[in-house]
């Protein structure tokens, strides 16, 4: 089998292709940039490139994206052209060369605005019944894609699968506050609790649904690390989270105390990837309580693929206030 990765220089189009060059598929990556492990250099937006691109392929793992960092620094047009756009191309190329799947890699983002309860409410229970309300042209632009997504396989028979990823970049967080709150892997550890995703687990979720879609013909999946937590946990998790943390896992406060690491004093939502396991057949490895036991070994947050990749970088630059430039007010 013939797999096409679009975004290959990324994180997870790195990890993918590293992966799929140890099994026994073909697979070739696709990037504006040039790296190790992109065959073809051009844009996702370019037809005529991806037409070529496209021929002899059997599967596109489409993960080409313009990213949240991205929104001070690219104009709302880029993000149309390389989300929207480069997504509607691949589509019809795919379409064109009878490939038998194409599978989209969205973000949790799309939720936007339905992520935040108000106040004295509950967590939000973050499942794909969810309706999104983005909040920026980044959340705009991966939702209208899902769309193309769903329509080609309604009105053109394309199987498609849609996987909402929740954060796996290395990198710092974008919110100088938490960066200023926790140590990077104390926070990174905390977000398995309710909002990471190991990319390891994130490419079986690609390679699985690859699969399935045939089978599926569409489905929309979040796609984040199993989290401990369950509906009734929702009201105490807005006002005592290591409460909650600590009687799910009594392990957690000796080893937290030992590196003199901290729980979040409040989480406002969960990502549930129920779905995606009993539908997909997906079984994510790296949860809060594996991540747990790496920590007591004395071994990295990180799985072995993650480690590999590294951090890349979303900019050529760092700005003025850290690593992510900011959103301009009205931009």
């Amino acid at each position: 089998m013939r797999i096409l990765v679009t975004g290959s220089t990324g994180h997870l189009g790195e990890a993918l292709v590293r992966t799929l060059e140890a099994g026994p598929h073909e697979v070739a990556g696709l990037d504006v940039l040039d790296s190790p492990f992109t065959a073809h250099v051009g844009s996702v937006a370019d037809a005529d490139f991806v037409g070529r691109c496209m021929r002899g392929v059997d599967v596109v793992l489409h993960t080409a994206t313009l990213h949240k960092p991205h929104v001070a620094t690219h104009t709302k047009a880029d993000f149309v052209e390389t989300n929207i756009t480069g997504t509607l191309v691949i589509l019809e190329a795919a379409l064109a060369a009878g490939v038998s799947s194409v599978i989209f890699t969205s973000t949790t983002s799309v939720f936007g605005a339905a992520l935040t309860p108000a106040d004295g409410d509950p967590a939000v229970w973050v499942t794909e019944d969810v309706r999104p309300v983005p909040k920026n042209i980044y959340g705009v632009t991966k939702a209208a894609a899902e769309d193309l997504c769903e329509l080609f396989h309604r009105t053109k028979g394309l199987p498609s699968i849609v996987l909402r990823t929740s954060r796996f970049f290395p990198e710092p967080d974008d919110n100088p506050k938490q960066r200023e709150r926790f140590e990077d892997e104390n926070l990174k550890a905390n977000e398995f609790l309710h909002r990471r995703l190991d990319i390891a687990d994130a490419v079986d979720a690609h390679l699985i649904a690859a699969e399935k879609a045939p089978v599926i013909g569409f489905g929309r999946y979040i796609v984040s690390a199993t989290t401990p937590f369950v509906p009734d946990h929702l009201s105490h998790l807005r006002t005592n989270a290591p409460g909650v943390v600590h009687s799910l896992f009594p392990d957690c406060r000796k080893e937290y105390e030992r590196r003199n690491w901290s729980l979040p004093p409040a989480i406002e939502r969960v990502y549930v990837n129920q779905r995606a396991r009993d539908e997909l057949g997906w079984k994510p490895r790296f949860d809060f309580g594996h991540v747990l036991g790496r920590l007591r070994r004395g071994e990295s947050v990180f799985s072995s693929l993650a480690q590999e990749v590294g951090i890349k970088g979303y900019h050529p630059v760092r700005f003025d206030d850290g690593p992510y430039p900011v959103e301009r007010e009205g931009s």
